[in-house]
């Protein structure tokens, strides 16, 4: 698959999910960019925002399996990865898979679940399959998850996912609430007994998306480009309002995401301006502040936009083929 068609079946993509899920396309365009950088999205919104309809909406329009897991204080590891079960009939145990082996799964509230159950989520995102009683199962390719959580105003009672959990994640954005007009399309849609909801149409197979993931491979990144993407995350390690900056992981996770921004606009090169529009999804959720920071009300936000303000912006050229 060549860029050209990938930018065309991506645009097909958002277009369908567009038709179901009340949104903005930027948002779409995000978490589109997370699943072709071979990564995974945190959600951060607060309730009956489309989360759940997003992610269902993305399996089904991509031709992939779909699983919905709710976590919750009393949620086990086994809950999520599979148990080996007794079977009476054959005299022996066999192994039952969880709600985790699907290609799309969507962790509703990861943050309601204990540190254990949590760390057995993010082994599977970092490994791509779990290991339960000794015995190591792959899971299915691709596999892709949307994790939910509250704002943190609204965490009461919940068990705040570690920084270096949240590195684990390529891009953390919020869908936001719907405008005006996204709103009263809702009451249209509830008016409605008979069809409360558009019909999303699978426009894709889970080989085409293998594929899709595989484009990024054939965008250039020019040196100085690749200069800008490192300078960006050595940025916020300089930085006096920041603790703890972007690791090295998040310089490769940059550099991916904006490979995959590329080819969702249709580009077989990445320019600065890729890596911009990323920049705050892929670098904002992976740096921590100071106390004298936090007590000054600096946002994340704002130490990221300092740092693309300040950093030299590569001029490039690049030969047509």
């Amino acid at each position: 698959m060549r860029v050209a068609e990938a930018h065309e079946l991506s645009r097909r993509v958002t277009d369908t999910i567009g038709n179901a899920v009340i949104t903005e396309q930027a948002f779409l365009d995000t978490v589109l960019t997370g699943l072709l950088a071979r990564g995974h999205v945190l959600l951060e919104d607060v309730p009956g925002t489309g989360k759940t309809l997003t992610a269902r909406s993305l399996g089904t329009a991509l031709g992939l399996s779909f699983s919905r897991i709710q976590f919750t204080p009393d949620l086990l590891p086994a809950d999520v990865t599979g148990t080996h079960v007794f079977n009476e009939k054959n005299r022996d145990f066999e192994f039952k898979k969880g709600p985790i082996f699907a290609n799309v799964v969507l962790a509703d509230e990861i943050n309601r679940a204990s540190p254990k159950t949590q760390a057995a989520l993010l082994e599977a995102m970092e490994e791509k399959q779990v290991t339960v009683d000794g015995q190591t199962h792959k899971l299915p390719d691709p596999f892709f998850v949307i994790a939910t959580q509250n704002p943190a105003e609204r965490n009461e009672g919940t068990f705040p996912l570690p920084e270096a959990q949240k590195d684990r994640f390529i891009i953390k954005t919020s869908m936001g609430y719907p405008n005006r007009e996204g709103e009263r399309e809702l009451l249209a849609r509830r008016e409605s007994r008979e069809d409360r909801s558009p019909t999303v149409n699978t426009v894709c197979s889970p080989q085409e998306v293998l594929d899709l993931q595989r484009v990024s491979e054939q965008v250039r990144v020019q040196k100085d480009v690749q200069d800008y993407i490192v300078d960006l995350s050595r940025a916020t390690r300089g930085d006096e309002r920041v603790t703890v900056g972007a690791s090295p992981r998040a310089t490769q996770r940059l550099f991916e995401a904006a490979r995959a921004r590329a080819v969702l606009e249709g580009e077989e090169y990445v320019t600065p301006e890729h890596v911009k529009s990323v920049a705050h999804p892929v670098l904002d959720h992976r740096i921590v502040l100071t106390a004298d920071a936090r007590v000054n009300g600096t946002e994340k936000y704002d130490v990221i936009e300092s740092v693309l303000s300040s950093v030299d912006v590569p001029t490039i050229t690049y030969a047509t083929r």
